[in-house]
């Protein structure tokens, strides 16, 4: 960036004292509220308010907490977009439409909060109509008909401007193949093993594979699940169509190492590829990096829209090793605005109510796994580990056994 062009982009600090302004006048009608409400109260209790007068006055305090909601509005999602990033991620009391705010949205909520406004003034002239001049009530009615319309036409004007920017993200994130991974074993066992099990695949279908970045080639069909004592095998079954990624839901497999994770998540990850989706696969360590390295380029929002051009993300080894501080808000970040936006497989080896130990903060953790598991089929592999298993079997081949307890099944 230019001298010039820093010098510019410095300006948008002279917003600053502007929401500082609105804080002060947010603070004027926490006075107008209370100051009403003591009139109120006072009314009543002195016997000179009917219930005309009470409605009134109720309608006043609504009206004053709908302007205060603007206010904040405004305030917060305002200087979000156009001055800093405030940074709330992971705190508990992040507004939910924080997280996905842009100028385009807060106009719109903007106008559909001055309607409401509107509505509760012509609603005020309405029940006070024998004080009210026909005049007021007649360009009050035109008034709010008037925002009613302003706001339709906004909505209607907001989709296909919203529509526009992200088929700009996908093309742009379309042309980035530098940082999509790449397959990390050459693709070496996808002409034997577990790939001669599968159905033979199209080229779309072989291209997404190989795009995914999985470790190796995994399928369904080489899963061991006879070594599970939970879950039920129908549960895999059903896993396996699927249909969780046009639900833009979440899988999520927990359990010990060895209990077949990994297999499970990359045979997904396989079967969505198959059934046309494209999908991204990292370890929960890489995706941390891969942000940590967008959010240091400044384009942090932009990475994290770029994958929305991806059904599924698969994040690996959730809770392995503890999360830096910045990490842990950063795949924060990541699953909560992939929430009901599309399907995240993850795993990880501990039960989601101990993932405070993986991020190192409750308020993260509890935010993260609220997002995560909301729309989520949540399976705990309960198994010894394979590996472990393969390991007795070769010790009881090696003592003069046949080799029966060797058994066929892939690793994990």
């Amino acid at each position: 960036m230019t001298t010039l062009g820093c010098a510019l982009f410095a300006t948008r600090w002279l917003q600053a004292p502007l929401y500082f302004g609105l804080v002060a006048a947010q603070g004027v009608y926490v006075y107008k509220f209370f100051n009403e409400l003591w009139h109120l109260i006072h009314h009543v209790i002195s016997g000179h308010a009917d219930e005309t007068h009470v409605m009134l006055a109720v309608l006043k305090l609504v009206d004053v907490v709908m302007i205060a909601n603007l206010l904040i509005m405004v305030i917060v999602g305002g200087y979000e977009t156009f001055v800093s990033r405030i940074g709330l991620q992971g705190h508990r009391d992040q507004p939910e439409w924080l997280s996905h705010v842009n100028s385009n949205v807060l106009k719109v909520k903007l106008a559909t909060a001055i309607v409401g406004i509107s509505s509760v003034h012509l609603l005020q002239m309405f029940v006070d109509v024998h004080h009210t001049p026909r005049h007021d009530l007649l360009w009050g009615t035109v008034i709010h008909m008037a925002f009613i319309a302003s706001a339709a036409i906004l909505a209607y004007m907001s989709g296909p401007m919203a529509a526009h920017e992200a088929r700009a993200r996908v093309v742009k994130d379309a042309g980035r193949v530098a940082v999509i991974p790449a397959q990390r074993d050459g693709g070496a066992d996808g002409g034997g093993g577990d790939g001669g099990a599968a159905a033979e695949l199209s080229t779309g279908a072989e291209e997404r594979i190989e795009a995914a970045g999985f470790p190796s080639r995994k399928v369904l069909e080489m899963f061991d699940e006879g070594h599970l004592r939970s879950p039920e095998p129908q549960v895999i079954t059903r896993l396996g169509k699927v249909d969780f990624v046009t639900r833009k839901a979440n899988v999520v497999l927990l359990g010990g190492p060895g209990t077949g994770k990994t297999h499970l998540a990359v045979a997904l990850g396989v079967r969505a590829c198959q059934a046309g989706h494209r999908v991204l696969f990292a370890t929960a360590a890489e995706w941390g990096a891969r942000l940590a390295d967008a959010k240091a380029a400044g384009r942090l929002r932009e990475e994290l829209a770029g994958l929305d051009a991806y059904p599924v993300l698969v994040m690996d080894e959730v809770g392995y090793v503890p999360f830096e501080t910045d990490v842990a808000h950063l795949l924060f970040q990541l699953v909560s605005h992939r929430y009901e936006r599309g399907s995240l497989i993850v795993t990880g080896n501990r039960p989601l109510g101990r993932w405070d130990e993986a991020f190192g903060d409750s308020a993260t953790a509890s935010a993260t796994v609220d997002r995560l598991a909301h729309h989520a089929e949540v399976v705990t592999l309960d198994a010894d580990s394979y590996r472990t298993r393969r390991l007795d079997g070769t010790q009881v081949m090696g003592a003069g056994g046949t080799g029966a307890g060797a058994g066929s099944a892939t690793g994990f």
